[in-house]
């Protein structure tokens, strides 16, 4: 589960186009914005509990549980129990704070994409063939790889002050507060409070995490169709197909501490409680949110929303 929230949208998608092709260059966008908003949506309670474990909010006790072992160990609220909790305190209306700046956000990032494309399509691009030698793949991939992080990249970039706005929204949840209440008001607020670089807050570690992610899925995947995938395999082709796809979900693991630092430093020190001590100290930039996460043994806080292991207590005992 949190893998697939850890995904930077679009490089990971299964091959073959399906009705997306057949409806033309501008129905398609049209179509890809529709989907991006509606997986925007129906994940939005997802990751807004994720958030909200991102920046530290427990809430809930944890409880006794037992491992694969036996053994007995404490367990934080998973995210159907957190869920409950903010539905509870808000209302199920409330498990949707934040979500329309974030369908803006997604709006912006596939309609970008898509110009992006439009502007450097792919068809003057060559495409990898299971005819090509070892050299001729590998400087294909390459300039397949330069292509997808230049959408990425411009995307991230266009999309990213609305994302900024919506993760302040979703924290509000840690102090009550309505500081940021609305799209249009987040946007003055923010101008006023922090100028223009107020909106590019976190930008950074999301841009390195999302060129890392995808050199290293679009690397790995070649390397493994080229040298392990037998051809004489009967599902060879099957295989290749999805080996990017699979490779996705493992990178974006090793990548989750940008998504992190990120998402920790456009809500920090912006008046909000969540980004305020006890819950991170004022950060000078992303790469002391970085060491002071790494410090604490914390790089990966809320990579994991079903099965959450408690520090335990010196004086807990838990035999």
């Amino acid at each position: 589960m949190a893998a697939m929230a850890a995904l930077p949208p679009g490089p990971l998608s299964p091959p073959g186009g399906g009705a997306a092709d057949a409806a033309g260059p501008e129905g398609a966008e049209g179509l890809f914005v529709l989907l991006g908003a509606g997986l925007a949506a129906a994940s939005h309670p997802l990751l807004y509990v994720k958030l909200l474990v991102q920046v530290g909010h427990e809430p809930l006790p944890p409880t006794i549980g037992r491992n694969v072992l036996g053994r007995k160990v404490l367990y934080l609220p998973g995210f159907f129990t957190y869920a409950r909790h903010i539905v509870e305190v808000d209302g199920k209306r409330g498990l949707f704070r934040g979500l329309t700046p974030r369908l803006i956000s997604s709006t912006l990032s596939t309609i970008t994409r898509g110009s992006v494309k439009k502007a450097f399509p792919l068809e003057d691009m060559e495409h990898v063939s299971n005819k090509d030698d070892v050299k001729t793949s590998l400087r294909k991939v390459v300039r397949e790889t330069s292509h997808e992080m230049m959408m990425q990249c411009v995307s991230r970039v266009v999309s990213h002050p609305l994302h900024v706005i919506s993760m302040r929204c979703m924290v509000q949840f840690v102090g009550r507060e309505v500081k940021y209440s609305g799209v249009f008001s987040a946007i003055g607020r923010i101008f006023k409070e922090e100028g223009i670089l107020g909106f590019f807050v976190g930008l950074v570690p999301h841009v390195l995490g999302d060129v890392i992610f995808l050199w290293c899925c679009n690397l790995l995947a070649h390397f493994i169709n080229t040298y392990a995938v037998d051809d004489n395999f009967s599902q060879a082709s099957v295989i290749r197909s999805y080996t990017k796809f699979v490779m996705g979900i493992a990178v974006s693991m090793l990548t989750y501490p940008f998504l992190l630092v990120g998402d920790l430093m456009a809500v920090n020190n912006c008046g909000l409680r969540a980004g305020l001590p006890p819950y991170a100290p004022a950060f000078a930039s992303w790469i002391h949110c970085w060491r002071y996460l790494s410090a604490q043994g914390q790089l990966f806080r809320g990579s994991s929303l079903l099965f959450r292991r408690a520090p335990v207590p010196a004086s807990f005992p838990m035999d």
